[in-house]
């Protein structure tokens, strides 16, 4: 089975797509996603940015929103922008670091993002992370615990500044075994099919 990572940061509006939808289509190609979370802001600095581009630029932004809407529409998914955008994705991306069952850290993520983008709601708050957790099986307080640690901390750095080494610049990316990088939802097909 090959394997494939899946670069993300929560507070992304189109890595909320490819979440949805990425584990069936890896299962259907025989491939093993690694979900990968890191943190855009250090990127967005490193291009002299200190926000989204989406709130930089507000007619990409406004474009942005009805793209997703569109999309998630033809998709059966739910989409409500949440308040105040971007969401501050510290706390998830530790805690989906502090999970170390590749399955069970999938679940967590699509629940964070479907509690995010699905219904609107904040992400940077313990009890919402401890639901999104209790929605993939897993012990709530455990995985908040673990999140507060050390190693994870630096785990989510080692990760951003991985992110930066590869030259990834936005969310989603995805980076064949190959080490093969395709950025983008519209380029997730592409890359499951990739054969370098």
């Amino acid at each position: 089975m090959s394997t494939f990572d899946f670069w993300f940061d929560f507070a992304s509006t189109y890595s909320y797509l490819s979440a949805m939808r990425i584990e069936d289509m890896a299962q259907a190609r025989g491939i093993e996603v690694t979900w990968r979370p890191f943190l855009l802001g250090p990127v967005f600095v490193a291009q002299g940015w200190n926000t989204s581009p989406f709130n930089i630029y507000p007619a990409k932004g406004a474009y942005m929103v009805r793209d997703i809407d569109r999309i998630a529409r033809v998709r059966g998914i739910p989409f409500q922008m949440p308040k105040p955008f971007p969401q501050n994705s510290l706390l998830p991306a530790r805690a989906a670091l502090a999970i170390a069952d590749r399955g069970k850290r999938g679940q967590f993520c699509r629940a964070v993002f479907e509690l995010e983008f699905g219904q609107g709601r904040s992400i940077d708050d313990p009890f919402a992370i401890g639901e999104c957790a209790a929605k993939a099986g897993l012990n709530a307080a455990e995985i908040l615990q673990a999140s507060r640690g050390d190693d994870v901390k630096a785990r989510l750095r080692a990760e951003t500044e991985l992110a930066q080494k590869l030259s990834i610049f936005g969310a989603p990316t995805f980076v064949t075994a190959d080490d093969e990088l395709f950025w983008g939802d519209d380029r997730l097909e592409a890359a499951m099919d990739w054969r370098g």
